[in-house]
C-alpha cells in the first residue's frame, strides 16, 4: 500500500504541474495576434509505431484494434503455420472530447489488463507554441506468469499492478517529418529479487516521414536507464510502415520486442533487434474507426 500511496502522490503532483503549464501557454498564446492556427496529423494514428504518439481521438470517435506479435522458437522441431508464437492486444479506445481519450485492452499472451487516459494539454502552433504536449497515465494488471519469468513477489493482486506516466513532446517539423520524445516514469507493485528496482525511468525517441498520400516510414526507440538486473533485457526499438486506408489505419513492424502494454514492452523486452536465434519479432496492427457522435444524430 506504500508503494501506492507514492504512486499517487506523484501522479498527483504531475497532473498539478501539467493544469499549470496548460495556464501559462494559454497566457502566452494570448500574446498572438489572432486566432491560433494548429498543426493537424502530427501523427495519424495514437500509437507511432509500438508507443503511444501526442494524437488524442475526436470526440465521439471509437477505435477498435488489434496489435498483434509474431516471432519463431529457436531449434523448434515442428514449425507452426507462419510463426510459433504470438501476442495479441484487443483494445477499445474512445474520445471523450478532442483533448481525452480514454481506452482499455487485454493482452493475449501474459493476460495483461490494461486501461489508461490520455490528454492533450496543447497543440502545436504554426505561429506560435511549437510543440505539441500529451500526458498518458496507465494502469496494467498481469494476471498470467510472465512468459519470459516472473518479476511479481507474490500472487497477490496488488503486487500484480504496474502503471506508466508519461510527457509526450511532439513537433511536426515539415510536412512530411515529425519526431517526438516521451520522457517515461514506471512504476511496478513488487520485485522478486532485491536486485531488480520497481521504478524505472526511460525516454523514448519516434519518428515519422511520410513517403506517399497515405503511406508513412516509422521508427521508435526506448532507452531504459535503469533496467532489470536479475536478468538480460534490451532497449524496445522498431522500424515499420503505416497505411492509412480511411477509417482504417495498418501497421507493419520489425521490432525485438513481443510485449505491447508499455510497462512490459519498454522494461521488459527479453531479445536484441536481429533476425538471428529468434530474436526478430513481427508486429501488425489493424485498427478500426467508427465515429459514433455521426451515427447519434
Amino acid at each position: 500500500m506504500t508503494h501506492n500511496k507514492y504512486f499517487l502522490f506523484f501522479t498527483l503532483m504531475f497532473a498539478g504541474g501539467c493544469i499549470k503549464a496548460q495556464s501559462l501557454l494559454d497566457e502566452l498564446n494570448k500574446s498572438y495576434d489572432g486566432a491560433p492556427e494548429y498543426e493537424i496529423a502530427i501523427f495519424k494514428s495514437s500509437r507511432i509505431s509500438i508507443g503511444h504518439s501526442t494524437e488524442t481521438l475526436k470526440k465521439g470517435v471509437l477505435e477498435i484494434g488489434a496489435r498483434s506479435r509474431f516471432w519463431n522458437i529457436p531449434d523448434k522441431e515442428s514449425q507452426s503455420f507462419v510463426a510459433d508464437k504470438m501476442n495479441t492486444r484487443f483494445s477499445l479506445e474512445y474520445g471523450i472530447n478532442d483533448r481525452l481519450t480514454f481506452g482499455t485492452g487485454i493482452t493475449t499472451l501474459d493476460g495483461i489488463f490494461d486501461t489508461f487516459l490520455k490528454y492533450k494539454i496543447v497543440r502545436q502552433q504554426k505561429k506560435g507554441f511549437p510543440f505539441g504536449i500529451t500526458f498518458f497515465q496507465n494502469g496494467a494488471y498481469q494476471s498470467k506468469k510472465p512468459s519470459i519469468g516472473d518479476i511479481h513477489a507474490s500472487g497477490a493482486f496488488e503486487d500484480k499492478l504496474a502503471f506508466t506516466s508519461q510527457l509526450l513532446v511532439s513537433k511536426k517539423v515539415t510536412p512530411q517529418f515529425s519526431v517526438q520524445v516521451s520522457p517515461t516514469f514506471i512504476h511496478r507493485a513488487s520485485s522478486v529479487f532485491e536486485e531488480d528496482p520497481s521504478n524505472h525511468f526511460a525516454l523514448g525517441i519516434g519518428g515519422r516521414y511520410k513517403i506517399g498520400g497515405h503511406v508513412s516510414i516509422v521508427s521508435e526507440y526506448y532507452n531504459v536507464f535503469n533496467s532489470i538486473k536479475s536478468r538480460d533485457t534490451y532497449n524496445a526499438f522498431s522500424l515499420g510502415v503505416n497505411w492509412e486506408l480511411s477509417d482504417v489505419m495498418l501497421q507493419f513492424q520489425m521490432t525485438n520486442t513481443r510485449s505491447v502494454e508499455e510497462n512490459a514492452f519498454i522494461t521488459q523486452t527479453s531479445n536484441n533487434f536481429n533476425t538471428r536465434d529468434g530474436n526478430f519479432v513481427f508486429g501488425f496492427t489493424g485498427i478500426f474507426v467508427l465515429h459514433l457522435h455521426n451515427c447519434l444524430k
